[in-house]
């Protein structure tokens, strides 16, 4: 039995992004490609597709996570801020991207939210990566 774990993750991901293309209810907002995903990033993110990848993304790391809320995966998608004089300093990712995507895959009925818990991988999003792993494989 082929499970996520026995598939590379950028390979998961760019499965699994592709299959998230098929589905009207993960349409990107109008605002996706003008935003910066944090206050570490120079620039807006240059990937054609990168709402998608971002989406697939998450539901791998709550499938490898478990039960996991906004804040940790903010500071999971964050990254350095460059100081001129000092150190760079991690800086969290920007909520609203990560909010609203988890808010469209609970529309999708991938993932679902228990209150104070955070979110959690429905069985629907467990099989769309299983499936998204056994194509890989097969490539």
């Amino acid at each position: 039995m082929t499970t996520l774990f026995d598939v590379p993750a950028n390979d998961l991901i760019k499965a699994v992004s592709e299959e998230l293309k098929n589905k009207p209810e993960l349409a990107p907002p109008a605002w996706a490609g003008l935003v910066k995903s944090g206050a570490h990033a120079e620039r807006v993110p240059q990937q054609k597709d990168f709402w998608f990848t971002r989406c697939a993304s998450l539901l791998r790391t709550l499938a490898v996570r478990g039960k996991v809320g906004v804040r940790r995966l903010r500071h999971k998608y964050g990254g350095g801020k460059e100081h001129h004089v000092a150190k760079p300093h991690h800086v969290m990712a920007g909520g609203k991207i990560i909010r609203l995507a988890l808010q469209k895959l609970e529309k999708a009925g991938l993932v679902s939210k228990k209150e104070k818990e955070g979110r959690r991988l429905t069985a629907k999003g467990e099989a769309l990566l299983t499936k998204a792993a056994v194509s890989s494989l097969k490539k």
